[in-house]
C-alpha cells in the first residue's frame, strides 16, 4: 500500500485481498484520492482508509464479502451532492464509489420502462428516454450531476413531484447487494405486484445503510405535448403564498410545479436576470403547468389571473422553450447565488403539508428574528418542500447560535406538520432530530430490521439511526 491506512482491520494481507478480488486498479489508497473523495454538501469530512471504484455487480459483491468478513465500515457513495452527510465515511474504513457502474440497458419503450446502473446521472437518463419521447418525472435542479443511485437511496422529491409523485413512486424493481456479499432481486417489472412483503420500498431511502444498489428498474411516463411557463412577482410573502393556496387548495388547479422564493432569494438572483426585477418584490412565484395545448393554455390564463386577484405585482408567461428554460436555470441559480452574495451560508431543509406552509415558514422567520440571523427560504411550496439558507454577510456567524436556531426550525416545524424529514435524507446531521417525529418503539423496529440485514453494522456506520455524537475524523496522514 502507498500510505499506511487509518483503521487497522485493513492492513497489508486485507489490501492484497481486496485487489485480487476486485483489481488492483480499483483500490485506490493514495492520500489525494483518499482526500477528494469524502465529501458532500453538508461540509462534513472524514477521510476513508481506502477508496474503491467497482464497475460490476459481481466486483461490489466480492468486496462486501471481505469487508463483512473483516467487519470494515463500507459508505457508498454517488455524486457528493447530498445535504446530510450520506456520503461521508464517518468510521472511516472504504468509501464506495460507484461512478464506474452508470450504463444503461436498452429502452423497454413498450413497458414503459428502464434499467440503470446506480451511478447513471438523471440528465443523461433523461435524454436517453425523451429520444422515444417518455421520460423519469423526478426531476431535479441537479439533474446535471446527481445520480439515480443517490437518489433512489435517499428517496428524493423533485420539482415536479407535486403532480407526478417523487422517487419511490417510479421504482419497481432492485438489484441489491446485501452486506455479506449475496445479491438479491426485488420487485417486478410490472406495475402491480403483490408477491411477498415491498422489499422494493423497504430498501428505497435507506441511505446505503442496508445493501449497495446495483440495478435499478424504473417506471416512465409518456412526454407531455405541451409545458407552460408562469412567473408572477409579488411585494410581500403572504400575497405569494395566498395566491398559491387560490391555485392549489380552493381552485385545485393540477399544476406541474409551484416553485417560491422570498426577498433575499430575489435579491442573490437579481443580477442573473435578463430583465431587472423591481426592489418592491418581496417574493415570486415560478409555476409550470402541462398536458395538451388547450389545457395549457387554460391553466396558464387562470393561473394568472389567480396571481393578480391576490395582489400580485407583476406576472409573465413564458411562451418559448427558450424562455423557459431560461427561468428555470435562474431559479436553480437561486443556491449558488446566495453563497456567492453572503459570505457564508447554511443550508437546511424541511418539509410540511401544503396547507401548514404558510404557518411554518412564519415560524422560521419568527426564529430567525429572534436569534438575530437571516433566514433564506425558497422551494417546492406545492409539494410542501422548503429550502433554508442561514446567512450572514460580515463573514462571523459562531456555530451555537446557528445550531440553535436549526434545532429549534425542526422542532418547531414537528410542531405544525408532524414532519420534519426533508427530501434530502437523513444521514448523520440530521439524526439527532429523528425522534422529533418517530416514536422510540417506530425507532427500535428499524434498529432491529438493520441488524436483521447488517448484524456487523457495517454499511454506512452512524447514519440515520446511528450515534449523534461521532466525531468525524479530519487529520490526514
Amino acid at each position: 500500500m502507498e500510505q499506511q491506512t487509518h483503521n487497522n482491520k485493513i492492513d497489508q494481507k486485507v489490501f492484497e485481498e481486496l485487489c485480487d478480488a476486485i483489481g488492483r486498479e480499483n483500490v485506490l489508497d493514495n492520500i489525494e484520492e483518499r482526500v477528494c473523495s469524502p465529501f458532500d454538501t453538508s461540509e462534513g469530512k472524514s477521510i476513508p482508509d481506502l477508496v474503491i471504484t467497482p464497475h460490476s455487480t459481481e466486483q461490489v459483491s466480492s468486496l462486501l464479502s471481505i469487508a463483512n468478513k473483516h467487519s470494515i465500515p463500507i459508505c457508498p457513495q454517488w455524486a457528493w451532492t447530498g445535504l446530510s452527510g450520506g456520503d461521508v465515511p464517518v468510521k472511516s474504513g472504504i468509501s464506495l464509489d460507484l461512478k464506474n457502474m452508470n450504463r444503461i440497458e436498452p429502452l423497454n419503450a413498450r413497458d414503459l420502462t428502464v434499467t440503470v446502473e446506480p451511478g447513471v446521472v438523471i440528465k443523461d437518463l433523461q435524454d436517453e428516454v425523451a429520444k422515444s419521447r417518455l421520460f423519469y418525472p423526478p426531476e431535479l435542479g441537479s439533474a446535471g450531476f446527481s445520480t439515480i443511485g443517490g437518489r433512489v437511496a435517499e428517496s428524493t422529491g423533485g420539482m415536479i413531484g407535486m403532480k407526478y409523485g417523487v422517487t419511490r413512486e417510479y421504482v419497481l424493481a432492485m438489484e441489491i447487494v446485501l452486506p455479506d456479499g449475496s445479491v438479491i432481486n426485488t420487485g417486478r417489472k410490472t406495475l402491480k405486484s403483490v408477491a411477498g412483503y415491498d422489499l422494493t420500498r423497504f430498501f428505497v431511502g435507506s441511505e446505503g445503510t442496508l445493501g449497495v444498489l446495483t440495478k435499478i428498474t424504473l417506471k416512465l411516463l409518456p412526454m407531455p405535448e405541451k409545458i407552460g411557463t408562469v412567473i408572477s412577482f409579488f411585494s410581500d410573502i403572504d400575497s405569494a403564498l395566498n395566491a398559491t393556496d387560490s391555485i392549489l387548495i380552493k381552485n385545485h388547479l393540477h399544476v406541474r410545479s409551484l416553485e417560491f422564493a422570498d426577498k433575499i432569494c430575489i435579491d442573490a438572483i437579481r443580477e442573473s436576470t435578463e430583465g431587472e426585477i423591481p426592489e418592491e418584490v418581496g417574493a415570486l412565484l415560478l409555476i409550470d403547468v402541462d398536458g395538451n395545448e388547450k389545457n395549457v393554455a387554460n391553466d396558464i390564463s387562470r393561473i394568472d389571473a389567480l396571481c393578480r386577484e391576490n395582489s400580485a405585482l407583476n406576472t409573465s408567461i413564458a411562451n418559448t422553450d427558450e424562455k423557459r428554460n431560461t427561468l428555470w436555470d435562474i431559479w436553480k441559480s437561486i443556491s449558488p447565488s446566495l453563497f456567492k452574495v453572503n459570505s457564508m451560508e447554511f443550508n437546511e431543509d424541511c418539509s410540511a403539508p401544503r396547507s401548514k406552509v404558510k404557518e411554518a415558514l412564519k415560524k422560521v422567520y419568527e426564529l430567525g428574528k429572534a436569534h438575530s440571523l437571516q433566514v433564506a427560504a425558497f422551494g417546492n411550496v406545492g409539494e410542501g418542500h422548503v429550502h433554508l439558507s442561514v446567512i450572514c454577510n460580515n463573514g462571523k456567524v459562531v456555530d451555537v447560535p446557528v445550531n440553535n436556531l436549526i434545532s429549534q426550525i425542526f422542532k418547531d416545524v414537528v410542531s405544525v406538520s408532524r414532519s420534519n424529514r426533508s427530501a434530502q435524507g437523513v444521514g448523520d446531521t440530521k439524526s439527532e432530530y429523528i425522534g422529533l417525529e418517530l416514536a422510540p418503539h417506530e425507532i427500535e423496529i428499524m434498529r432491529d430490521l438493520k441488524r436483521m440485514f447488517d448484524p456487523k453494522s457495517i454499511m454506512n456506520p452512524g447514519k440515520t439511526f446511528g450515534n449523534s455524537s461521532v466525531h468525524r475524523n479530519t487529520h490526514y496522514k
